[in-house]
């Protein structure tokens, strides 16, 4: 049974950083693709950055170059840093899990977590 816990979430000022954290638990990092979705106040959820069993990463146009995706396979736990946020950031983010290949279409994801809540404002 996939369990996903994010953690590290908050409120911070444009242009500030924070640093995601899921602790996941029955997950075989070689066979399931990671992933951070968002969604804001009356959006839909849309994907942020994924993170393949082989190691590719991909990111959404918007987050590109500001937020990385990593892992700790000894500590079961993913992570997304967020730098340079800005307003427009603003949302809850999950992570997710897939076994197999990865999607950008968050309907095709089982596993979810609860989500934290990021807020980015002046």
């Amino acid at each position: 049974q996939v369990q996903l816990v994010e953690s590290g979430g908050g409120s911070v000022l444009p242009g500030g950083s924070l640093r995601l954290s899921c602790a996941a638990s029955g997950v075989t990092w070689s066979l399931y693709c990671m992933g951070w979705f968002r969604q804001a106040a009356g959006k839909q959820r849309e994907r942020v950055s994924l993170l393949s069993s082989g190691g590719s990463r991909t990111y959404a146009d918007s987050v590109r170059g500001r937020f990385t995706i990593s892992k700790d396979n000894a500590k079961n736990v993913l992570y997304l840093e967020m730098n340079t946020l800005k307003p427009e950031d603003t949302a809850m983010y999950y992570c997710a899990a897939r076994s197999g290949y990865c999607s950008g279409d968050p309907n095709r994801w089982n596993d979810w977590g609860h989500g934290t809540q990021v807020t980015v404002s002046s």
